[in-house]
């Protein structure tokens, strides 16, 4: 596969190909330039599968609720796991002013 196929490759295809790659390198039946060439298009395809992750974590969102127009309520995941002051009044999180105290 060429540099252009790789970057047209889906998430899944690209981590088959890393799978069949790290297999012939564990197999060992190749000879060291043709792995050093085989772990050089390895690296390339780890890091457009750890960038298609990034991308798709970012996409997550949290749904809140519905406004007053039965519109959702989102944010992005990355915020959404520590809930607001606001919530505190309905005594789900004991804020603490040190933190061995969280509950």
């Amino acid at each position: 596969m060429s540099e252009i196929s790789l970057e047209m490759l889906t998430f899944e295809q690209a981590l088959a190909e890393l799978e069949r790659i790290v297999r012939e390198l564990e197999n060992g039946q190749i000879g060291l330039e043709e792995s050093l060439t085989h772990y050089e298009k390895g690296v390339t395809l780890l890091k457009r599968c750890y960038g298609q992750l990034q991308h798709a974590e970012q996409r997550i969102v949290l749904l809140r609720g519905l406004d007053s127009d039965n519109q959702p309520i989102t944010q992005p995941f990355e915020t959404a796991t520590a809930p607001s002051e606001n919530n505190n009044s309905q005594g789900r999180i004991k804020k603490t002013n040190n933190g061995n105290d969280l509950f």
